[in-house]
């Protein structure tokens, strides 16, 4: 998803706006108070949840635009991993749930706030494969500030034609259909999207189109979709509209890649010479992270209202058909005004968040972070190296500090925003640790390989990375993803010796270096202690690498 912080205007009054657009939003929410009852039933694997895993969902609903309406049902495939009798569905107020079926037998189930327990008529036993069918409807909940304050967002195109779309990333799937609404659990064998919609309109969703069927008599059409793979909840999308399409192919290394382009008739010039930025974008992340994870559901770029977002394999777009994002440059360097910011940076999370993804929504930067730092990769694979690491230091004036980049375990709650930037720079710096860009590349490709479509944490991220760089980074993770603290390298000057030490930094933090001393780089391992190195010649000038995101002051 794209950052709140990229919303960037001068003046007082744009201030104003970026911050009410910061409190207002779901991630931030009550951060300082103990977790609600609410908060645990949807951000932990409750008893209710732990005993099934998810299989498949077929999902089918209709979308009815003159009563803002939708109804429809999503039949759960599941599997039981131990005996369980009682089921928690996840549907938001003002949905509700009608009806639930498990076979022939009319289930139970009682309602407490966004969570439906579903009782079955006797207890499932281990082992076995299962389904149950969830009938509901209602209307669901408005988007107020698509992407960030999601829902169903029911607007008319500049033709006066519905234009719908659906966002519910931090809100969560369930505010527009049932599901198990927690990152841990994905379906293993991908989902059916049934979306109907009036005829004289058109539904893109996730995964492949496998036909349409066409209702005269109500005057409905419904769009089959179906994803092959796994895909986490809030992925999964619908967008309505008047849309036209035509098709594209890439030659990665999957071999040819199905793509298609989904926009409004009057956007088709435009997005024809625009969209040219998705070839050069999956070249440059197949070489960075490997295989683009969706060969068998293919590639979507699918115009909406709103900046956009990372739906799998339906990645949504809303940037103006131009370079930038909405028209501006996020690093204040000029190299923003390259390339298309939402194409690259929402189709990066195709790797980062949908193929390698969040078990609890306390680690989102392991999606936003890489995604971030995916932008500066892009830059550096088309207009090199220097203006990668440009672009890098100018994203940092967008990082607040305000509180941890890791939000609360167990209570859906995220972290700061600064899990762009500032994780974007994180990983920018332990690139440099590392100092070996090829062994840099291949813990990015190993990463991708190791935990392909699987859910994942922040320790084993951690870990991975550590392990495959053969130095332990656990104090430096420590450092940008858990405190607000930023590295300052402090030192002192006395003729030909330099005295050195880190401060403001975590208990054990021993990050190395570069330092350019006389225009001489070399590199230090300063920790808590001050240290003193000798130089040959009287010391005129000391530069700390501006790759490394930490502060440097002379010491008194």
């Amino acid at each position: 998803m794209t950052d709140i912080n990229l919303f960037r205007r001068s003046g007082f009054f744009a201030l104003i706006v970026l911050v009410l657009s910061i409190l207002i939003g779901p991630a931030v929410a009550q951060t300082s108070t103990e977790p609600t009852r609410a908060e645990i039933l949807r951000g932990t694997i409750t008893p209710e949840r732990a005993w099934w895993d998810v299989q498949h969902y077929d999902l089918s609903v209709q979308f009815m635009p003159p009563t803002r309406m939708i109804k429809g049902s999503n039949v759960i495939t599941f599997k039981t991993l131990k005996p369980g009798i009682k089921m928690q569905i996840d549907l938001q107020d003002p949905l509700a749930i009608t009806k639930v079926l498990h076979g022939s037998d009319d289930l139970k189930f009682e309602r407490e706030g966004n969570v439906y327990w579903v009782y079955f008529k006797k207890e499932l036993p281990a082992g076995v494969e299962d389904k149950v069918d969830i009938y509901y409807g209602g209307h669901p909940t408005d988007a107020k500030n698509p992407p960030w304050d999601g829902g169903v967002s029911w607007g008319r195109d500049d033709l006066g034609d519905w234009y719908i779309n659906t966002t519910c990333e931090g809100i969560g799937a369930s505010v527009w259909w049932p599901n198990k609404d927690i990152g841990y659990d994905e379906p293993d064998r991908g989902m059916k999207i049934n979306i109907t919609v009036p005829d004289n309109l058109v539904d893109v969703s996730n995964g492949r189109l496998k036909g349409v069927d066409h209702d005269e008599k109500a005057k409905t059409k419904t769009y089959h979709w179906v994803v092959t793979q796994p895909i986490n909840n809030y992925g999964v999308n619908a967008n309505i509209g008047n849309y036209v399409t035509w098709p594209d192919e890439y030659k990665g290394l999957g071999g040819t890649l199905d793509i298609s382009y989904w926009v409004l008739p009057h956007q088709k010039e435009a997005a024809m010479e625009t969209f040219k930025e998705v070839p050069r974008m999956l070249k440059a992340f197949e070489y960075w992270f490997g295989k683009y994870p969706w060969y068998e559901d293919g590639y979507k770029l699918v115009t909406v209202a709103y900046p956009g977002m990372e739906h799998q394999s339906s990645v949504t777009y809303g940037n103006y058909f131009r370079n930038g994002y909405r028209e501006r440059d996020t690093s204040g360097t000029g190299i923003g005004y390259k390339f298309d910011f939402i194409i690259v940076h929402e189709s990066a999370h195709e790797w980062w968040g949908n193929n390698i993804s969040m078990r609890d929504a306390a680690d989102m930067w392991i999606h936003e972070s890489f995604a971030n730092y995916a932008e500066y990769l892009f830059v550096e694979y088309y207009f090199g190296k220097q203006a990668g690491s440009d672009y890098a230091v100018g994203n940092r004036r967008g990082i607040r500090n305000d509180r941890p980049i890791i939000g609360t375990y167990g209570a859906n709650r995220e972290g700061s925003g600064d899990m762009y930037n500032k994780g974007g720079n994180m990983l920018h710096t332990i690139r440099q640790i590392v100092n070996d860009d090829e062994k840099w590349r291949s813990i990015l490709q190993g990463l991708q390989k190791t935990f392909w479509h699987q859910t994942v944490t922040t320790e084993q991220v951690e870990s991975y990375i550590s392990k495959q760089a053969g130095i332990d980074l656990s104090k430096v993770f420590d450092q940008y993803l858990r405190t607000t603290k930023i590295p300052k390298f402090e030192y002192k000057i006395d003729g030909g010796k330099l005295s050195y030490q880190w401060t403001n930094v975590v208990p054990g933090f021993a990050m190395p270096v570069r330092v350019s001393v006389n225009g001489k780089e070399v590199v230090l391992t300063p920790s808590e202690t001050l240290q003193t190195k000798t130089f040959a010649d009287d010391i005129k000038t000391v530069e700390v690498d501006r790759n490394y995101y930490v502060t440097s002051e002379i010491l008194k």
